[in-house]
């Protein structure tokens, strides 16, 4: 008790506060993923102790937790290495203790208080493995590794330490090892700490499956796999020196694969009500945060830009994007909402689905982007490799990314199935992006020629069957279905290297969704103005208020004043695949 009742004094100096208006506020934690930088400087901490006690009550041996990029991982782990690990200075234990004073899990009582500062840790990220060389990224493995070493570089003064050992600590230390040696790491490790300290040792392994996701995208998939099913074997299988091991990432790889034989590997999806709260922020939690920075009249662009995930049956937020948007509205109360995920999280998943999908797929993404679940049976236990082999398999993999979420589960023929759907508008942006992307780099593949060559000859008819064969090719989004289809007649017209293209262009009484003319006053021009209709009996219809609305608000006068005479305006209407054109002559 009397090291807490001293904290506040001893850190007081280090706390990162920002005034706003005549408060002091705490500084929002943006990139800050060490727990004890995180509370001696002072930032916003959401309060995640509680996951200590789950894993002391459950004594999992070994465990894997599997959430999405930028979910709380790393600074739990951080949590965890500074509540556990015996540093073997009393100061510095004594430090670590102080960081928990006046968090929930220093009020859960002596039986689990009296776990601090007792183990060796050994704590490794696999994070930085992300190079185009299976040589270069086990490269940044071995910096890794070498790096715990020399974090425990004390043990070589340990009389208990044979001179065989010594040599091979140091070469792994000093980056000199075989290959084998590194393999075989962190049960040396392990082992070394066991013999000078007496306590088995408490393993941390963080974001283990980035340099096997990198891998699989860089042509050396198997290489990768076959040196961490060594890592993780001989640390994790048949390592007598282990207390626990507790290991994160983002998707399952499959224990024939990765965890080979490792049958007390305990996995933690987003599937199980267990720990569920602890990775992520609950709604009561991004409450109280938007209420301490005095925001919390934007709660209904916060729940509908970053909720909607479901871990277990807990409502869950993003809490990267939550932490981004708290900082932005800490600054204006009216700053928009961004999708901040996008350019934290590896989208090559999505970008792969979209190039890949055939009609089906596409049909389903286009189902989910309108806001409606898809049915699948959930395949926990996949490869890389397999990602691919089905469209199961690859939805699956969304859903353990967080590209979609859970919105009820339920059990039929010896099989769980989900529904799923995309968590949020956040999330929804990244596919409409890529999407988006995907299509303009098509596009460029394509020749338009047929097309212009219709628009020239004034023949509505071609124009309709050219446009529809692309509809029905490309992914449709309809939530915001005018820009959709306005970006789809831009990136197709804009093709053409003959005509330039302006959209959106003010003319006239009003806008213009597309003008298209010809560098020379000579040449042709084309107003064109587009509608969405709300029924497929409406597409003539609104293709003919498309025509009139030209007239009616003076778009060509603008063309006409420039000096174009061979103007023509097309009217075009849209129904989801369908669209219509109508013609008229200026």
């Amino acid at each position: 008790m009397k090291v807490c009742e001293n904290t506040k004094k001893d850190y007081k100096s280090g706390e990162k506060m920002e005034r706003r208006g005549s408060r002091m506020r705490k500084a929002m934690p943006i990139g800050v993923d060490d727990f004890e930088d995180l509370i001696t400087s002072g930032y916003y901490y959401v309060d995640k102790t509680m996951f200590i006690k789950e894993l002391l009550d459950l004594q999992g041996k070994v465990n894997l937790f599997t959430r999405p990029r930028r979910f709380g991982k790393t600074l739990n782990l951080s949590m965890l290495q500074h509540f556990f690990e015996d540093t073997g200075s009393t100061e510095k234990n004594e430090a670590n203790r102080k960081l928990f004073c006046g968090l929930q899990i220093m009020t859960v009582g002596e039986e689990y208080t009296k776990q601090m500062g007792k183990y060796p840790v050994i704590s490794l990220t696999l994070k930085s493995a992300k190079q185009n060389t299976f040589e270069s990224a086990l490269f940044k493995i071995k910096e890794e590794i070498a790096g715990e070493f020399r974090r425990h570089e004390i043990l070589l003064e340990s009389e208990k330490l044979s001179e065989e050992d010594r040599q091979i600590f140091r070469r792994i230390m000093n980056r000199k090892g075989a290959y084998d040696e590194y393999s075989g790491a962190l049960k040396f490790l392990s082992e070394c700490l066991f013999k000078v300290t007496g306590e088995k040792t408490v393993i941390l392994l963080d974001e283990y499956d980035v340099p096997l996701e990198n891998a699989y995208f860089s042509g050396f998939y198997d290489e990768m796999v076959s040196f961490i099913r060594s890592l993780f074997e001989s640390a994790l299988k048949t390592n007598r020196f282990l207390k626990f091991a507790v290991i994160t990432g983002c998707l399952r790889i499959s224990r024939e694969s990765i965890f080979t034989g490792l049958n007390h590997l305990n996995i933690i999806s987003v599937l199980d009500r267990r720990y569920s709260e602890h990775f992520g922020f609950t709604e009561q939690e991004v409450l109280q945060a938007m209420m301490y920075y005095g925001v919390e009249k934007r709660f209904d662009d916060m729940k509908r830009w970053y909720d909607g995930y479901t871990f277990g049956d807990t409502e869950v937020y993003n809490p990267w994007s939550v932490i981004k948007f708290l900082y932005d509205l800490d600054a204006s109360i009216d700053a928009f909402p961004r999708p901040y995920w996008i350019n934290t999280s590896s989208n090559e998943i999505v970008k792969e689905m979209v190039k890949r999908a055939d009609r089906e797929m596409k049909g389903q993404l286009e189902m989910l982007l309108d806001g409606k679940t898809l049915d699948i049976p959930v395949h926990e236990e996949i490869t890389y490799g397999d990602m691919y082999d089905n469209g199961e398999n690859l939805w699956n993999f969304l859903y353990f990314t967080g590209y979609l979420t859970k919105k009820e589960e339920y059990f039929s023929e010896a099989t769980i199935f989900l529904k799923v759907r995309i968590p949020n508008v956040e999330v929804k942006t990244i596919y409409q992006n890529t999407i988006l992307n995907w299509f303009r780099d098509n596009l460029k593949k394509q020749d338009f020629r047929d097309l212009y060559r219709a628009m020239e000859n004034r023949d509505a008819g071609r124009m309709s069957e050219i446009l529809n064969e692309q509809l029905w090719s490309t992914i449709s989004f309809y939530d915001s279905a005018e820009n959709f289809y306005h970006g789809f007649l831009a990136g197709i017209l804009s093709q053409s290297e003959q005509y330039l293209v302006q959209s959106n262009r003010e003319t006239g009484d009003g806008r213009c969704d597309l003008m298209i003319k010809s560098p020379s006053l000579r040449g042709k021009a084309f107003v064109i103005e587009l509608k969405v209709s709300k029924e497929i009996d409406d597409l003539e219809k609104d293709a003919e208020i498309a025509i009139r609305q030209i007239h009616d608000r003076g778009y060509i006068k603008e063309l006409q004043a420039e000096g174009y005479r061979d103007i023509t305006c097309y009217g075009i209407s849209f129904f989801r695949k369908d669209c219509e054109v109508r013609l008229d002559e200026a």
